[in-house]
């Protein structure tokens, strides 16, 4: 429900360097857990990222510790072995973690096939420039990061830096800003914003039926909206919403065109289908004033915003042809998707006999 309706948080004043670097770096992680993209390393080996070494490893790579003999724990001198450990494992997150390294392999592939290699030099120089995005040193980052994401160093370079790199590199694309996109992000930026309350039904018998409540009686939205609204965020709030931008990709194209056909302050507009089995209904409260700014002052920082969200667009895009091109055979779910081997329709001649 969420994504269909997703609404721009309001800007904080004096936090403005912070947000866009959340958007930088909190955009990445959407497009890449949403993906399910957990790589192992980032270290770059025969075009893809290799394993590794843990810290019990000796110097071969070999692990000391035979994990298949290994007594996790020993409770009143019963022992709990790996085998109990890893099957309980399994049986709670063996899915999740499954898909991971699926995901992870394809990735990895990809990257040998094409030849395509990060190192891990780039993979620093990216968390410096990100630290200094949000005027952090790396350490103090990545101290942000454990603290608020639960993302170790290692985990940051292997799960989100890693791959963003790679699947950066394997779109092989350069982003093209153009003028028109610069002009839609500074109506959003700095235009004004329609201010609205908003609720959301799940099913069309609900939402005519709250429909024609308003209709009759238009100051009850905010009571209607704490009563029926599925939307537990806004619901909470009487509907109240952030400001509806203009032209905000993070907003449902229908609820955006409907917002800026408002001219009344308290008009009601129709029922709105976002989505399958979600209708929304809004009460047009105004509209923000704008905010005073010349194109050219803020020209660099729009394209800074403007090309992180079109890398963040072609990182996903590309992630997903890649697992629409591969096939995957899943044993633990017995799922099979991606291509599929299809029999050869035509048949030998046959052979003459004499």
């Amino acid at each position: 429900m969420q994504d269909a309706i997703k609404l721009d948080a309001p800007k904080v004043p004096g936090r403005r360097r912070a947000n866009r670097g959340g958007l930088f770096v909190g955009g990445t992680l959407v497009v890449l857990i949403a993906a399910g993209i957990t790589m192992q390393v980032w270290r770059a080996q025969d075009g893809y990222a290799a394993e590794q070494q843990s810290p019990g490893a000796d110097a071969e790579g070999k692990t000391r510790m035979n994990t298949q003999e290994t007594t996790f724990a020993r409770v009143n001198s019963e022992p709990v072995s790996y085998e109990e450990v890893a099957k309980e494992c399994v049986e709670r997150h063996g899915k999740e973690v499954l898909e991971n390294m699926i995901n992870r392999k394809i990735i990895q592939q990809a990257c040998a096939e094409r030849g395509v290699t990060v190192s891990e030099a780039e993979v620093n120089q990216e968390i410096i420039e990100i630290s200094k995005k949000f005027g952090l040193a790396v350490d103090q980052w990545y101290k942000m990061l454990e603290a608020e994401r639960n993302l170790t160093p290692v985990q940051y370079h292997r799960d989100i830096i890693w791959p963003m790199l790679a699947l950066k590199k394997l779109a092989g694309k350069d982003i093209n800003i153009t003028r028109e996109m610069m002009k839609m992000a500074y109506e959003d930026n700095y235009g004004p914003r329609v201010k609205a309350r908003m609720i959301v039904l799940d099913n069309p018998r609900r939402a005519t039926e709250i429909w024609e409540k308003i209709k009759a009686n238009p100051d009850d939205f905010e009571s209607l909206a704490r009563d029926y609204s599925v939307e537990a965020n806004s619901r909470a709030l009487g509907g109240t919403i952030p400001p509806i931008r203009k032209n905000s990709e993070g907003t449902h194209e229908s609820l955006r065109k409907a917002a800026y056909q408002f001219k009344e302050v308290g008009e009601i507009s129709g029922i709105i289908q976002v989505a399958p089995g979600q209708y929304v209904i809004l009460k047009f409260e105004g509209r923000t004033e704008p905010i005073e700014h010349s194109v050219a002052d803020v020209q660099a920082q729009l394209q800074a915003e403007l090309e992180e969200r079109e890398v963040q667009k072609l990182v996903g895009s590309t992630f997903e042809s890649l697992q629409k091109s591969a096939r995957v055979d899943n044993f633990l779910t017995g799922e099979t998707r991606g291509k599929v081997e299809q029999a050869s329709t035509t048949t030998a001649p046959p052979t003459s006999t004499r």
